[in-house]
Order: structure tokens, then C-alpha cells, then sequence
């Protein structure tokens, strides 16, 4: 029997580090704090494919009907019945071993990465300190045991998230950012804790392990209780998908992510593209089970749901000119595909095919998503900008970037045979099968992918070349050595059977690749890419004139179709104005003057008595006399009318 007990040491360094960091931080060279928090990464990365490996390939993990959830290390934290307690442990199960892979394989490049990008930079021991905090969040959210466990762990990463994105402290365009980041998920995730606790009311349980087993589940008994026509279950998964979505940034929740850019270019790689982002997709897939099979009206509302944003934001990737915004909407599209693919997934056999390309998406994304970012850090660290009209002809200057970089955008566009490709085909396949209207809408997004990215690869690296105010050069090799070993992940993480590792049920499938959908959705792709050559490749002003004629419709979509001065308008307007000014005054004249009204009638009856403690011995003396002549006239008067 093969056992796991080391993996408590996986999110345990990590916290370690911080706390090491975060306290004396300040005490070590930078440079030092820098190779201290890789180094604990890369041993946090080296336990994480050695659980892979043997859970998946040597058999640890599999048992007589498939792979198993094994617990290597649990304890009680608060009992609250016999079967209602909060347990912090470790779950080991085809999803949280891969997600262990993702989070480790990308937090170690950004560390390594980081040691060259951030070097010079204030607060350098304080950066690797929140990196820290951050992988040991993520980390406890995907091996938590029970859904309370994954709560504490979902708010410490927005915790991580706040601090991170906000890390130019003295900048307020980042400060604004970090708060707009942490509000909107807050709202997202008091959701959450309404669906917890509305699930755990009535199941007597918080455990993953008793809350998903098909047959035996105490959710069942829900299934006859309903509130405002919708059934109890329903209500309940829906709020945890309301948190699922605000982490994940599906619309409307979406406005925090773009916005997010302003941290610095490793944490947009680290978290709001590889691994936080996803922690919503990560949550229904947990909890899959429970909305397959219990709330199904749920899941085809995460499908529309996923569907919708994947479409509206690719559609704004296409106009936007900072490059880390263009790859924040790719970001928000291609987890709406994961969504999507949740939301029309079976369950058992080829049924689960959506299920399985959901979370194989997942993986290869997080890969080369992460190498797009750090090659757009790479580029910003060269030119010192943001802006696409500010660069082009950098493929001359930077060699390694532009290879990785490509190979990236190739892949995003699911060119065949690279990673994109194999998990993207079987989100079309799933969709197909389930809705031919959203098979459109994600084959329609497919091509849009393939336009955005391409106009964002011919931009800078060829176009028109700019007069730098310094020559441009390739990064150090401590950024660039990231760079490949992401363009290696990201070209063949594809060719991991995932079917055989990863499925609703855990019992290994078999698909083959349909090449009646396959083939359509490389050709759109291609058409994508042989527009963005068209229009980009060389200086042109027919992309000028294209955005003039559309007019309105461009300037809106630019704006993001204004959700953004919606909310504020609803902010400031509504519940500013006409909510809060109200109960404001409210507080102010009346309850307020009811307690000063009240403190001044104590006052001034006070003042009117205070005479009688005087502290003079004759006023005491006559008060006394007073006091025994007027009992003693009462008496007489109760005496003479007896």
C-alpha cells in the first residue's frame, strides 16, 4: 500500500514560507527571499508530480470501481453534531492531484521568472511573502475535504488576491483594482456561504465524500422540499455557483478581472490566468455530481452561462490595445469554455465526455495562458509599455520570447497537434452533442480566439516597427528558461490520456477524435489567423477604417459594452443616493437625535440634582430632618383617615 502522508508537507511549505518571509523577510537580501521561495516551490512541485505519478500511474489511487478518494491526514476543527463537523484533512482524487500539478508547475515559473522580472523592485521579500501565502491558499482550497474547509481556503486566496494586485501600493489605479477585486468577489462569495449553509441544513454534512456518492447522498432528501417554485437544492447550488462565478469572473461578474492587470505581470500569470480563475470551474466540478443529478436546472443555466461570456468576451479581446487586457478577456472566454463544458457534461462513460474535457482544458490552458502572460511581461520588461501601438518588429530583438510566444498563440487557437487543440475539440464535441446552439456559439468563438490573438502576436512582433527610446533585448535567462518550459508543457500536455485519468465517475473511458468537428474548428481557426495576417502582419490603416465604419458599435464594445458605468451608475445613483443618503439621514436625525436628546435630558436632570451630594454635612442634616417629618406627617394622615 503506498502512502500519501507526505503530502501534508504540499501546503504546509508553502505557509511556512510565508510566515518566514513575511515576518523576517526584511532581514535577508532580496535576492536570497527570491531563491528561498522558489526553492520551497520547487520541492512543493517535486511532491506534487511524485503524488501524481503514483496516484495515477503506479496505482496508489486506484481501486476495484476505479480511481478512489483517499484522506491521508484529517483532524476535527469544530463538531457541531455527530455528523455535522468542520475537518480539516487532505483529499487525494483524480481532480485535486492534477489541479496539484497546474498550481505547482505554474506558481514555481513565476517564482523562478519573478527572481529576473521583479529584480530592483520595493518590497522584493514582501512580493515572494505573498506569493507564498498565495500557493498555500490555492493549494488548501483543491485538497480540502469538505466545502467549509474549501470556504476558509476560497477567502484566504482572495485575501492573496487583494494584497497581490495591489503590491504598487503608491499606485492608485492598483489600489483601486485590488478593492474593486475583493468587493466583487465578496458579494460572489457571501453567496457562496448561503449555499453552504442552506446544504449543510439539511444534509447534516459539509463532506465532499458523503455529499457526492450518487446513491447515497443526503441531498436526495431535499429533492421534495421547494421555495418560490424552485427546489431547495436548486436555490442552494445556484449560490454556490454565484461563488464559483465571481472567482472565476463569469459575467456579470467578470468587471474585477480586467482591471486586475494593474498587479504586477507574474501575478496576472499566477493568479488571474493559471490558477485562481479557475477555482470556480474547480468548485462545480467538485461538486458536479450534486448538479448533475439534483439540480440540472442549474447546470444548463452554468452552461448559457459559460457560453455567454465566452462569446461577449472574445468579442472584446478584439478591440482592446493593452496586451495583458486582450489576454485578461482571453482569460474570461476560455473559462467560459470550461464552464460550458460543466454545464452540458453526462456523467458516466462518453456521457462524462464534457465533464473530462472541462478539467483537461483546464490543464493544458493553465499552461499556455501562463506562457502568454509571462511573454507579455517579457515584452513590457523590454519596451517598458503596455500598449500594442506602442510596439512591433520584436521579433528581432527577442528571439525566445517570440518563438514561446507563438508557439502559445498557436496552441490558444487550437492549432493541430498542440494541446489547445486536443481539449478544445472535446468542449466542441460535448457541446455538439448536448445543444447545436451553443456548439455555434463556441465554434464562433473559436475563430474569434484565433483573430484576437494573432492580432496581438503580429502587433508586436512584426507591424511596424517603433522607434524605441532604448534597443529593445532579450530577458534575462532566468525569465526566458520559464518561457520554454511552458512552451514544452504547453505543446505536449495534450498527449496526457486524460479520459483514462480524469471522469465524472472515475472510471476510465475511451473517445477518438471527430474529425467532423475537429476539422471545422481548425479551418475557422485558420481563418482567424489568415485575417489577423491580413490586417496586421504589415502597417495598414484598414483596421482603422473597419473600426470607423463600425462607429458606435466599436466604441461600445471597446467600452465593454459599459457594464462598468452600469454598475457604477447603480453604485453611486441608486444605492448611493437613493438608499444610502436616505438612511444616512435617517441616522443622523433621528436615531442619532433620539440618543443626544436623550443624553441631554440625563444631563440636565443630573445638573438639576447634583446639589443634593454637595458633600455638606448641615444640607445632609436638613434633608434627613426633612425626610423623618414628612414620613411622619404620612403616617399621622394614614392614621387619622383609619
Amino acid at each position: 500500500m503506498i502512502s500519501f502522508d507526505y503530502t501534508l508537507l504540499i501546503p504546509v511549505l508553502p505557509l511556512l514560507m510565508f510566515l518566514t518571509l513575511g515576518i523576517g523577510g526584511h532581514r535577508l537580501k532580496p535576492l536570497m527571499a527570491g531563491l528561498l521561495g522558489s526553492a520551497a516551490m520547487g520541492v512543493v512541485t517535486v511532491l506534487s508530480y511524485l503524488t501524481a505519478i503514483q496516484y495515477f500511474f503506479v496505482g496508489g489511487g486506484m481501486g476495484a470501481d476505479g480511481y478512489v478518494a483517499l484522506i491521508p491526514f484529517q483532524f476535527t476543527w469544530l463538531a457541531f453534531t455527530d455528523t455535522l463537523r468542520i475537518t480539516l484533512g487532505v483529499m487525494l482524487d483524480p481532480i485535486s492531484v492534477m489541479m496539484l500539478v497546474v498550481i505547482s508547475t505554474v506558481s514555481l515559473m513565476v517564482h523562478i521568472y519573478s527572481l529576473g522580472y521583479m529584480k530592483g523592485e520595493k518590497g522584493f521579500q514582501r512580493f515572494y511573502a505573498f506569493l507564498s501565502l498565495f500557493s498555500f491558499s490555492m493549494l488548501g482550497l483543491v485538497l480540502a475535504t469538505n466545502i467549509f474547509q474549501m470556504y476558509i481556503f476560497w477567502e484566504l486566496v482572495g485575501v492573496s488576491s487583494f494584497l497581490l494586485i495591489g503590491f504598487y501600493y503608491r499606485k492608485p489605479s492598483a489600489i483601486a483594482a485590488s478593492k474593486k477585486a475583493f468587493i466583487v468577489t465578496r458579494f460572489a462569495d457571501f453567496g457562496f456561504l448561503l449555499g453552504i449553509l442552506i446544504l449543510s441544513y439539511y444534509t447534516g454534512t459539509f463532506d465532499f465524500g458523503i455529499l457526492t456518492q450518487p446513491e447515497t447522498s443526503p441531498v436526495a432528501s431535499m429533492a421534495g422540499v421547494s421555495f418560490m417554485g424552485l427546489s431547495v437544492v436548486s436555490w442552494a447550488m445556484v449560490l454556490v455557483f454565484m461563488g464559483g462565478a465571481g472567482k472565476s469572473a463569469m459575467f456579470p461578474l467578470h468587471i474585477w478581472l480586467p482591471d486586475a492587470m494593474e498587479g504586477p505581470t507574474p501575478v496576472s500569470a499566477l493568479i488571474h490566468a493559471a490558477t485562481m480563475v479557475v477555482a470556480g470551474v474547480y468548485l462545480v466540478a467538485r461538486l458536479f455530481v450534486v448538479y448533475h443529478f439534483w439540480a440540472a436546472d442549474i447546470q444548463e443555466v452554468i452552461a448559457w452561462v459559460g457560453a455567454f461570456t465566452s462569446l461577449f468576451a472574445a468579442v472584446i479581446a478584439i478591440t482592446q490595445h493593452d496586451i495583458k487586457r486582450v489576454l485578461a478577456f482571453s482569460t474570461l472566454s476560455q473559462i467560459g469554455y470550461m464552464m460550458l463544458a460543466l454545464g452540458v457534461s453526462g456523467y458516466g462513460g462518453a456521457e462524462g465526455t464534457g465533464y473530462m474535457a472541462a478539467m483537461f482544458h483546464l490543464f493544458t490552458h493553465a499552461m499556455f495562458k501562463a506562457l502568454l502572460f509571462l511573454g507579455a511581461g517579457s515584452v513590457i520588461h523590454a519596451v517598458h509599455s503596455n500598449l500594442m501601438t506602442e510596439m512591433g518588429g520584436l521579433r528581432k530583438y527577442m528571439p525566445v520570447t517570440h518563438i514561446t510566444f507563438l508557439i502559445a498563440c498557436l496552441t490558444i487557437s487550437g492549432v493541430p497537434f498542440l494541446s489547445g487543440f486536443f481539449s478544445k475539440d472535446e468542449i466542441l464535441v460535448a457541446a455538439f452533442e448536448h445543444s447545436k446552439v451553443l456548439f455555434a456559439i463556441e465554434f464562433l468563438v473559436a475563430g474569434l480566439t484565433a483573430f484576437y490573438m494573432f492580432r496581438l502576436y503580429f502587433n508586436v512582433f512584426w507591424g511596424q516597427e517603433r522607434h524605441y527610446h532604448h534597443t529593445p533585448h532579450e530577458s534575462p535567462w532566468v525569465m526566458t528558461v520559464p518561457l520554454m518550459v511552458l512552451a514544452f508543457a504547453s505543446v505536449f500536455s495534450g498527449y496526457l490520456p486524460f479520459t483514462h485519468l480524469v471522469s465524472p465517475d472515475r472510471l476510465p473511458f475511451e473517445v477518438h477524435l471527430h474529425w467532423g468537428i475537429a476539422i471545422p474548428s481548425v479551418l475557422i481557426g485558420l481563418a482567424g489567423i489568415g485575417l489577423a495576417w491580413v490586417l496586421y502582419k504589415r502597417p495598414s490603416r484598414v483596421p482603422d477604417r473597419m473600426a470607423a465604419a463600425m462607429g458606435g458599435f466599436y466604441t461600445t464594445v471597446y467600452h465593454k459594452f459599459y457594464i462598468d458605468e452600469v454598475y457604477l451608475f447603480v453604485t453611486r445613483r441608486v444605492l448611493f443616493n437613493l438608499v444610502s443618503r436616505p438612511i444616512s439621514w435617517f441616522d443622523r436625525h433621528v436615531v442619532d437625535a433620539f440618543m443626544n436628546a436623550l443624553a441631554n435630558v440625563t444631563n440636565g436632570v443630573s445638573d438639576r440634582i447634583k446639589g443634593l451630594q454637595s458633600g455638606q454635612l448641615q444640607m445632609y442634616a436638613a434633608t434627613f430632618a426633612a425626610g423623618v417629618i414628612g414620613l411622619v406627617l404620612l403616617a399621622l394622615y394614614y392614621l387619622g383617615s383609619a
